[in-house]
């Protein structure tokens, strides 16, 4: 299997990206920059790369049923992007109607892994294409029925899902919560992992945060070392929103994940 190593469209790269470089193997798509328009961008690119779609808001931890609107957008994206797979987050994003901004976690329970194991097979279904589950960077761990690793390896065989495993949130948690990261992949069965995401880690005061802001830090290169040391995921994807450079220095930061 020859892994692909890609990042995140964003609209500043676009005209880079057009230009279809060596150094992308392959791109993310998110899947929200796209519910007002631009699928015509998205049929050009996937005849140029090897496409996913990531979602932000789907919101799979929320009780219920899934957003109707927020769903039929997805699938549009989808649609038009033709992907190999589809991913969203372990988390939640609405509560009580009101959406909150951003990814909550939720706790490892088994109620939970029902509930999300549901929702990911909706979205499989609606959209007919394989899902992947992202582990994501908390400001607190959450007590629950079961440690992390194990909730994950469960919600992915109830769901028929693979993991996308973020290193970043990995390193940063591991780092707020004060755990081993390398013990917490050992944990992992590799054989979910079909998708990275990495990008540099930011220091702040009140601790480690995953911005999308930073070149990838020497100790991160070494989790990434290990991770693929322990897993064979199809695709690395370099995630970086903030602080954009210039594409030579992204052409970089993808060729030394290459070389990884």
């Amino acid at each position: 299997m020859r892994r692909l190593v890609g990042l995140g469209w964003r609209r500043p790269l676009a005209g880079w990206i057009a230009g279809k470089p060596e150094s992308i193997g392959c791109l993310e798509i998110t899947a929200e920059h796209f519910f007002e328009g631009g699928l015509e961008r998205l049929r050009a690119l996937r005849r140029d790369y090897p496409l996913s779609v990531h979602g932000l808001g789907l919101s799979l931890g929320t009780p219920g049923p899934l957003d109707p609107d927020a769903l039929a957008r997805f699938a549009r994206v989808v649609g038009a992007a033709d992907p190999a797979w589809v991913s969203e987050h372990v988390a939640f994003t609405r509560a009580g109607g009101v959406d909150l901004g951003h990814l909550n976690p939720v706790a490892p329970t088994r109620a939970n892994l029902r509930l999300l194991a549901d929702h990911a097979r909706e979205i499989s279904d609606r959209c007919g294409k394989p899902v992947l589950l992202e582990n994501i960077a908390t400001h607190l761990p959450l007590p629950g029925e079961m440690p992390e690793p194990e909730f994950l390896n469960r919600l992915c065989d109830a769901a028929g899902a693979g993991l996308l495993l973020d290193l970043t949130n990995l390193f940063v948690n591991s780092r707020n919560h004060r755990f081993d990261p390398a013990r917490w992949l050992s944990d992992i069965e590799g054989r979910r992992v079909v998708q990275l995401h990495v990008v540099g880690y930011s220091r702040r005061e009140d601790g480690w945060h995953d911005l999308h802001a930073e070149a990838i830090q020497p100790d991160l290169r070494g989790l990434l070392r290990e991770a693929l040391s322990r897993t064979s995921p199809w695709a690395v994807i370099l995630e970086r929103d903030e602080n954009l450079p210039a594409p030579a220095e992204l052409a970089r930061e993808l060729e030394a994940l290459r070389a990884a």
